[in-house]
């Protein structure tokens, strides 16, 4: 009897044994089975600057909101865009500049989230050149990442601010790494970002004289973008999306060593941890403003972003009216 017990006990542990692995199993299937597909389209290839949206793999901000996330590279602003309007993408990490000429064309667009409200664009020039003021640019060559980026659409914000055209310069696309140019004297300046110039700087740059965009028009350097169809039927999956971007930012704010370090692995100009944390400290600092301090990281000020779309239709480089009520919702944007 006692072997017959022992027999039946083993039997029956191991038919529940079975059972609770096929319910794990089950279980983890399903999971996976339930999380959802989100795209982002960025305005560049994966840099250092975008490192929290970079280590999904390993931190998981994402996943922990049932998104599959995936991150497709570009060459500007507008490629963004593009890859939203095409289907290619749900979600566009984009310059307004960009936004703005899309919505000058007729599309139907929707700014849901303020990447970095503060303007980090500038224009730089070696000191030789004496390049000090707007006006010094006239007859100049000038090099842009691409001719779709915000490099090219705050230089023409520069241009105008001098009573200067396009026409009135030569601006050729050098790509990201558009210091290399300027040493080579194959431009006489280029624009960039605050964290592209201290990435020349790092390159033996030498004396260089800098205009600073936000002296001119400080308005938000970029922002997450969405189609109006977009936004009227997947609202939930992008409330998810910035719920993990938010966390993702909160992160390297709190972390900027540990993100330094994880750059080293996911960026592709990450290879020194020293250049990677002062290049997520500027990054960190033009996340923030007086407008998030007081409603959490995101928050947009409908007004600064109806003053840059007056200012690019007052200089010419939009035909229409912008009202940027109609385009701009925080609707969706994280409750804190």
């Amino acid at each position: 009897m006692k072997k017959t017990s022992k027999f039946l006990l083993v039997v029956l542990l191991t038919l529940l044994t079975a059972c609770n692995q096929e319910s794990i199993k089950e279980e983890t299937t399903n999971k996976v089975e339930t999380m959802e597909e989100i795209r982002v389209a960025s305005w560049s290839k994966p840099i250092t600057e975008q490192t929290n949206l970079l280590v999904e793999e390993e931190k998981g901000f994402f996943k922990e909101q049932g998104l599959n996330m995936t991150f497709i590279p570009g060459a500007g602003g507008g490629d963004a865009i593009k890859n939203i309007l095409s289907g290619q993408a749900d979600i566009a990490f984009t310059d307004p500049g960009s936004l703005f000429f899309a919505l000058d064309q007729g599309e139907k667009l929707k700014v849901i989230y303020n990447i970095y409200p503060q303007n980090v664009f500038n224009i730089v020039s070696l000191k030789e050149k004496n390049i000090t003021k707007p006006e010094d640019l006239k007859g100049k060559t000038i090099g842009v990442y691409s001719l779709s980026s915000g490099t090219r659409q705050n230089l023409l914000v520069l241009l105008h601010e001098a009573g200067l055209t396009e026409d009135d310069v030569k601006i050729e696309e050098t790509g990201i790494l558009n210091f290399a140019p300027l040493m080579q004297g194959r431009v006489d300046a280029t624009a960039a970002t605050d964290t592209g110039l201290y990435t020349g700087k790092q390159k033996d740059l030498g004396e260089v004289n800098v205009m600073e965009v936000k002296n001119y028009l400080n308005f938000p350097s970029d922002v997450f973008v969405v189609t109006e169809e977009t936004y009227q039927e997947k609202k939930e999956l992008l409330q998810k999306f910035l719920v993990g971007y938010q966390n993702g930012a909160e992160w390297m704010i709190k972390n900027p060593d540990e993100a330094a370090s994880l750059a080293v692995n996911y960026a592709i100009d990450g290879k020194d941890q020293a250049n990677n944390l002062e290049i997520i400290k500027l990054r960190n600092a033009s996340s923030v403003s007086p407008t998030t301090d007081e409603k959490g990281l995101g928050a947009l000020d409908i007004d600064v972003l109806q003053k840059a779309a007056d200012t690019y239709q007052r200089l010419g480089l939009v035909e229409n009216k912008l009202d940027m009520n109609e385009i701009v919702t925080e609707e969706l944007l994280p409750k804190n």
